[in-house]
């Protein structure tokens, strides 16, 4: 519960990334520890450290949820595509914002359902076929091919020339990639000792400042909202969450692919550019991602997520031998199943709230206090060094949102400097 209520106020905050918070979290797990030493009369001490994990992956998962509110009423920090075309804005233009929020539920807990029935046949993948070594074998060409498809097919983009898009996604891309590859090595020093890296100014001004930068230059007239159920079949959302949760397994064993990345693949091979399938779709993407890292640090020890690093920092990871998983990744899927449950209603009332009251808040001023939010955090976990990293990467993020092309490209950040180490190796 402790673990829901942070995900909750971290995901209403815009240009928080989901590694984030868990790296927040795991800054405070010494409190927490002495917080809860009291229990040791009820718990093994052991299990404290189980708690913590717990904390840490409720909150992961109720962000998730959470964190498409300020998609559909602010612009989406996490998004891959430019403001002024995000699907959920749009509905929020149409007066629809409430009905986005709604999809965008059904869709998470949708793929917390296609998770937990995929979870068995994931162990199978991993432990009977060698499946991650093979894939592992051919990591580098696996992730040019995937940054290659993702470039070209923005020649999709119906607002400019082919050579045009194709040119500015590469251009942003590299750009990305070469100050990720400086940024990554760069040492962090936070005037008040808090754990954190680089990763965190970089990717809150690629995807989150550079956001609400554009909409200060660009304030929309909100309309009146509607407060209205959704009205979709089942089995076109059933068809998006599993795409979604299917390609959101990519990206919990390859290194540098995103959520972003699974988003669009998914949408691609459902060929489906719907607003509401676009929101089910990422939706879904995004918390199977959560599930599928945890499976994947106890079935190969790589954390592929801010939260599976923070939980391999405080526990000792069991590995997953059997097909009954071990009593530590037990306790932890049933916190992801908890958290999921109460995110559920939580976005959809707290989506009912904000579709009521958000034409009456002061929309310039909000963006800014969050504007200056965001850099004080900034200043407070990477310091000066990082309060810089945070303006050049919103100078980049601005690039794809000015452009119209998608943002997913803007993860070169992380994508190209892994494709340069595979390359050396």
């Amino acid at each position: 519960m402790l673990g829901v209520l942070l995900g909750t106020i971290t995901g209403l905050v815009p240009g928080f990334h989901p590694n984030n918070v868990a790296f927040i979290l795991l800054s405070f797990s010494p409190v927490i520890l002495t917080k809860l030493h009291f229990l040791t009369a009820f718990v093994p001490p052991e299990n404290l450290l189980v708690l913590v994990a717990s904390t840490i992956l409720a909150a992961s998962m109720a962000h998730t949820f959470l964190s498409f509110i300020p998609a559909a009423f602010i612009g989406a920090p996490e998004g891959d595509t430019a403001l002024c075309l995000l699907p959920a804005h749009r509905l929020l233009l149409e007066g629809r914002a409430y009905e986005a929020t709604v999809l965008s539920a059904i869709g998470s807990f949708g793929a917390v359902i296609f998770s937990f029935l995929f979870l068995i046949p994931f162990y199978f993948a991993f432990s009977s076929f060698q499946f991650y070594e093979i894939i592992q074998s051919h990591m580098l060409y696996i992730l040019i091919g995937i940054s290659t498809l993702l470039i070209l097919t923005e020649s999709f983009n119906e607002r400019m020339e082919v050579y045009q898009a194709i040119l500015l996604s590469s251009s942003v891309f590299l750009l990305s990639g070469l100050f990720g590859y400086v940024v990554l090595k760069m040492p962090v020093y936070s005037p008040f000792f808090f754990r954190s890296t680089m990763l965190f100014p970089a990717l809150t001004g690629l995807f989150g400042l550079s956001t609400i930068l554009f909409s200060l230059l660009y304030t929309p007239e909100i309309p009146e909202q509607r407060i209205e159920e959704p009205e979709m079949e089942r089995g076109e959302i059933a068809k998006s969450v599993i795409s979604g949760s299917a390609f959101g397994s990519l990206v919990s064993f390859l290194p540098g692919i995103t959520s972003a990345h699974a988003t669009v693949m998914a949408l691609l091979a459902r060929r489906n550019r719907n607003p509401e399938d676009v929101i089910t779709t990422l939706s879904s993407v995004n918390t199977a991602n959560v599930i599928f890292c945890l499976a994947t640090l106890f079935l190969i020890f790589r954390a592929r997520s801010g939260a599976t690093i923070a939980i391999s920092n405080l526990l000792q990871v069991q590995p997953w031998e059997k097909v009954v998983p071990s009593s530590t990744l037990i306790y932890l899927l049933i916190a992801v199943l908890i958290g999921a449950a109460f995110s559920f209603f939580i976005t959809k009332y707290v989506g009912k709230q904000f579709s009521r009251l958000f034409v009456k808040i002061p929309y310039r001023e909000m963006l800014i206090s969050i504007a200056v939010f965001l850099s004080v955090l900034v200043l407070l976990f990477t310091g000066a060094l990082g309060l810089l990293i945070l303006l050049v990467a919103a100078c980049i993020g601005l690039i794809p949102v000015y452009f119209g092309v998608r943002r997913s490209n803007c993860m070169g950040v992380l994508l190209l400097p892994i494709i340069i180490w595979l390359w050396q190796a």
